[in-house]
């Protein structure tokens, strides 16, 4: 039965000690979301300090005329009543209202502007007032969708920094609760209609299945707990085997591929999915793929190298930097200076080499740098006659693509390649029996007396 008491159990279950957080509460006008705001106000007067608990946020999405408004109001009054800071977003022409997928338009503009909200009054979590029935309706649709042990085990209480507290009670405790205490709440009519999924399932599947038992909606809370256990129970058997089969796991991860391809499809799936590669199909081209071949998530690059899965977090490539400024210039009253590259570039064991190159410093045009390689890069290598395309030299050295992506270009103003660290220098500029002046550029550490 949904009590203060109850909530408060519920709510000190998903975080330690609720009263020293700080919420932001998602409120559109109806029953539950209003509930919610009236227990987080008894949680707020109950506080031993003044500091502000929670604070509320709401969507105008203007698309019921003079009933979005009426929420509006009634949101307004409960906040204005009780000193609470409210947050308003009423939608417009700007935000390009699609005709279809009106449901997915209106949860990303939503939880954008949470997110929004949050950041810019500094709150820690988001709190909505999903409840029991919005558990069974989307346990239908992930049923219905041949949804894993995941989808099944439904809305998460507690996920990333978003609170359900109101998961465990149902919809009619939650008006129960609203008729005794009182709580001013406004009917969505939209919802008795049932041109969305979502509503089919509420209006008609739900009170079918109610039917077939008095204790239909008690026992489905009882069996998605079940479900939610063993969800937790299968993902920690999953990350032991992931761990056996880590062999690398610093800058990125490396996955023994022999080793995972002789665990179930479920396993394979299951751990590919946590890099975003979700698509069942997918998975037997990754293990039947040829040396360097590359596969792409949203946030990871797979590489398949011999017998490893590389997993690159491509957010984390992209920040690190694509470019170092070596040396602005040469001070030609010295005969000689000295770059040390150890710590600037990142040792790989497939290209740990120690190099030792001498440049004419008067035939460099400064300032110098260290890039990527870019299309149409050549070079004259050292030890080579001719030119050379780097892309070239690159398949020649039958180099992977994690260490390609590694490797340090050094280019000076007019972007000419002067070498490819730690491999070969260029030639055209390294010292010869007429050089005066010498720019000495290495990766060895000096013994210092």
């Amino acid at each position: 039965m949904l009590k203060k008491s109850s909530f408060r159990k519920q709510l000190e279950n998903l975080i330690h000690q609720p009263e020293n957080h700080t919420y932001l509460l998602a409120v559109s006008g109806g029953a539950d979301s209003m509930v919610l705001a009236s227990l987080f106000q008894d949680l707020r007067d109950k506080k031993k300090d003044s500091k502000p608990l929670f604070q509320v946020a709401h969507i105008n999405y203007k698309l019921r005329g003079e009933d979005s408004d009426k929420d509006q109001k009634v949101i307004q009054h409960f906040c204005e009543k009780n000193h609470i800071r409210f947050h308003l977003y009423e939608v417009s022409e700007k935000d390009k209202k699609p005709e279809n997928s009106i449901q997915l338009w209106a949860r990303e503009l939503r939880y954008t502007f949470f997110k929004e909200v949050q950041e810019k009054e500094k709150l820690e979590f988001l709190v909505t007032a999903h409840h029991l029935n919005d558990q069974l309706e989307t346990f239908i649709i992930n049923l219905s969708k041949a949804a894993g042990i995941n989808g099944l085990s439904g809305i998460p209480a507690n996920d990333n920094y978003i609170l359900r507290p109101l998961l465990p009670f149902s919809k009619q405790e939650i008006y129960q609760f609203a008729e005794e205490n009182n709580i001013e709440f406004r009917e969505d009519l939209s919802n008795k209609k049932s041109d969305y999924l979502r509503n089919k399932i509420r209006n008609e599947i739900v009170p079918k299945l109610q039917e077939t038992n008095d204790h239909f909606l008690e026992n489905f809370k009882k069996s998605s707990s079940y479900l939610n256990q063993t969800k937790d129970f299968v993902q920690k058997q999953i990350q032991e085997i992931e761990n056996k089969l880590t062999l690398f796991n610093q800058d990125h991860k490396i996955l023994s591929k022999e080793k995972l391809d002789q665990e179930s499809n479920f396993v394979k799936f299951e751990i590919l999915k946590k890099y975003g590669f979700n698509q069942e199909e997918e998975i037997p081209k990754i293990f039947k793929a040829e040396n360097n071949s590359s596969f792409f998530s949203k946030e990871y690059q797979l590489i398949v190298n011999r017998d490893e899965l590389i997993f690159i977090d491509t957010k984390k490539e992209t920040e690190n930097k694509d470019e170092i400024l070596l040396i602005d210039r040469f001070d030609f009253s010295e005969n000689q200076m000295s770059i040390n590259l150890q710590h600037s570039i990142e040792n790989i064991d497939e290209i740990n080499k120690i190099i030792e190159w001498d440049f004419d410093a008067e035939k460099l045009h400064f300032p110098l740098r260290l890039r990527k390689q870019q299309d149409g890069d050549e070079f004259y290598p050292t030890g080579f006659s001719g030119k050379k395309k780097v892309s070239k030299f690159f398949r020649d050295e039958k180099l992977s693509i994690l260490a390609r992506q590694k490797i340090w270009i050094l280019s000076d103003s007019k972007n000419s390649v002067l070498g490819i660290i730690p491999f070969r220098q260029d030639r055209r500029y390294a010292k010869d029996e007429k050089t005066e002046r010498i720019l000495k550029i290495f990766n060895e550490t000096k013994n210092e007396i």
